[in-house]
C-alpha cells in the first residue's frame, strides 16, 4: 500500500467530516463509523499488494518453465498481474 495507515486514518476523518457537514450521513457513534471506514479503505487500498503477492506465488510455481523458455520475469509479472486484476475486477 502506498499510503501509511496514519494517512488513511486522516483521509477517513476528513471524508467523514465532509459527509456529516453535507448532511449526507448521520451517526451517533462517529468513532465506530470511522473505525469501520478506515478498515474498509485499508482493505481496498491494499488490494494491489495482495495481487502482487499472488502473482509472485504463481510465477514461483512456473519459474523452471520460464527459465527454459527464456520468458522475462517482469513481462510475465505484468501479464499475470493484469489477468488477476481483471479476475478481481480491480482498477490498478
Amino acid at each position: 500500500m502506498i499510503f501509511s495507515k496514519d494517512y488513511v486514518g486522516y483521509l477517513t476523518r476528513q471524508t467523514l467530516k465532509h459527509l456529516v457537514a453535507a448532511k449526507m450521513i448521520h451517526t451517533d457513534k462517529p468513532a465506530i463509523v470511522e473505525e469501520k471506514v478506515t478498515a474498509g479503505m485499508i482493505d481496498e487500498l491494499s488490494l494491489e499488494d495482495r495481487i502482487n503477492d499472488e502473482v509472485r506465488v504463481i510465477l514461483e510455481a512456473f519459474q523452471d518453465d520460464m527459465r527454459k523458455t527464456g520468458a522475462s520475469y517482469p513481462e510475465m509479472f505484468k501479464k499475470v498481474k493484469m489477468e488477476l486484476a481483471r479476475k478481481y475486477k480491480a482498477v490498478l
